[in-house]
């Protein structure tokens, strides 16, 4: 089975500090730590998946063994017997653990009995634990002693993911190395060269769209690449890449969001159909539309923020933005902003993707049409007012105002002054122990510390007097409000007949 498809990411995986990418930082270090001597004990590396933990360890692995000097070398060879078996995962005095599996603190107890006995064939005995922050509590306990004064001959590498989950007491017993995400550029060489060497043909455009869609890992970038050649046969353009990626085209996202912004609703809808048709993810879609707006928004006149030229768009794609720019606000771009972003969780809880969108680009055209804060304050302020006499303003000012006198006249002004969330939290969650004019003793079955300010500054503006809220430590367990409408609902003749007639009803809702 030797002639066995090896995947891309393994064949061009790093072996040495030269051809570790994106990683100078570190790569600058650890080499000069290993050329003046100063190699330390324990190392810890973190960084997103794929940008090179587990590499940078087997290459330190390899620097500390290599047998083609008399001591460390910051230039392994890649050719002797230790590099070769490093490169492997076959050496002896090199130990991967993989921490998700061994977890346990018997596990731990085993590396370290063993890390007591001196090196096979190399100089240091090398324990590379991968996922560190999947160990459990007692076995990084039972790792902290040896951590800190291990053997002379035991050198601990850990890598993880996830840094926050690895306790203090580990990193202050380890020098940390933090492996940042590749830029854009830096992948586009790598897999053009890649490419090169495979002898496949990939667009430039292409490439753009592998190295932004990798977001930083050379591991994901070199899958995206694989898999985009399985599915092309060796020539890969900008178009099978879209269709691999579910993504539409730049020019088709920006003519959308002109489309968008022009205010023709049905135009737009039925641009959403086209795109969805073609076979696009919506939440792709979704995650492009935020892209164009960011750029958007750095492109605008009115910030002036300098050269753009790092943007993923065309000269051309970049001068409608920039036409765009001239008729929309910063306001307007902003609130758009602020919908997509909310939109990201509802598209994801969705069970129909499609009109989630469609009610989306709906609410984003209504939005871009809403003036601005300063707009409305300057025309109320150039409109015309008559002069208003005292009585007038008075009996305006009392008739503003509502009376409340129960837990349901609340419930009642809240529905109808359209305060949906504070009717839905009031009437769902608060159970009324006392309620008099001007003071409510509840107590709130979730806790809510806003619930309280925002009810009584609402009935402050209402009702023209103060309330004070009151909140009882234990529930009386009283009915809510929603709770005292289903039981009187549930007590009506009318409605128990039709209960009856359906085996297992319930009422799920209760509506005004």
């Amino acid at each position: 089975m030797s002639d066995n498809y090896t995947v891309l990411a393994r064949k061009y995986r790093s072996q040495d500090f030269q051809t570790l990418i994106g990683q100078d930082v570190l790569v600058k270090t650890l080499t000069t730590a290993i050329n003046t001597g100063r190699i330390a004990h324990a190392y810890i590396f973190t960084g997103i998946r794929g940008t090179g933990k587990t590499s940078t360890a087997r290459i330190l692995a390899k620097a500390l063994n290599c047998l083609s000097s008399d001591g460390p070398t910051a230039t392994p060879c890649g050719k002797c017997e230790n590099c070769r078996a490093i490169a492997a995962g076959q050496h002896i005095d090199v130990l991967e653990i993989d921490a998700a599996s061994h977890t346990g603190v018997d596990n731990m107890r085993d590396i370290l009995d063993a890390a007591q006995y001196r090196p096979t064939n190399g100089r240091y005995k090398v324990y590379i634990i991968d996922e560190v922050h999947m160990l459990s509590t007692s076995a990084f306990n039972a790792l902290l002693k040896t951590l800190e004064e291990p053997p002379a001959h035991v050198i601990f590498i850990l890598a993880t993911t996830e840094i926050r989950k690895v306790p203090v007491t580990i990193l202050s017993r380890c020098q940390r190395f933090d492996l940042v995400r590749v830029p854009v550029e830096t992948l586009k060489k790598h897999f053009a060269w890649i490419a090169e060497q495979e002898h496949i043909e990939l667009s430039d455009a292409a490439n753009e769209l592998l190295a932004r869609a990798a977001d930083g890992s050379v591991r994901d970038g070199l899958s995206l690449l694989d898999q985009a050649i399985a599915q092309t046969g060796g020539h890969v353009d900008e178009k099978s890449v879209l269709d691999m990626l579910k993504r539409a085209d730049r020019g088709v996202v920006v003519e959308f969001m002109k489309t968008l912004l022009s205010g023709n609703t049905a135009a737009a809808l039925e641009k959403v159909d086209e795109i969805y048709t073609n076979g696009a993810d919506l939440s792709m879609l979704l995650n492009d539309m935020m892209e164009w707006t960011h750029w958007a928004t750095r492109m605008h006149p009115a910030l002036h923020a300098g050269e753009t030229n790092s943007s993923p768009y065309t000269a051309d794609q970049r001068e409608q933005i920039y036409e765009i720019d001239n008729k929309v606000s910063i306001n307007t771009l902003s609130r758009i902003w602020q919908v997509m972003v909310a939109s990201v969780s509802e598209m994801q809880a969705a069970g129909n993707q499609k009109q989630c969108f469609d009610m989306l680009v709906i609410r984003l055209m209504h939005i871009a049409d809403m003036p601005s804060v300063p707009e409305i304050l300057k025309q109320q302020a150039s409109k015309p007012s008559a002069p208003i006499t005292e009585k007038q303003s008075q009996t305006e000012t009392k008739n503003d105002k509502i009376k409340i006198s129960s837990a349901e006249d609340l419930a009642n002004a809240l529905q109808k002054a359209k305060e949906i969330l504070l009717y839905s939290y009031y009437s769902s969650n608060i159970e009324i122990v006392e309620f008099s004019e001007g003071k409510i003793k509840y107590f709130d079955r979730k806790g809510d510390a806003d619930f309280a300010p925002k009810l009584s500054a609402w009935l402050c503006d209402k009702t023209g007097c103060t309330w004070v809220l009151e909140r009882a430590q234990e529930s009386l367990h009283t009915h809510t409000v929603t709770e005292k409408k289903q039981e009187e609902l549930e007590a009506d003749p009318m409605v128990a007949s039709a209960m009856s007639l359906f085996e297992d009803a319930e009422i799920v809702g209760v509506s005004k």
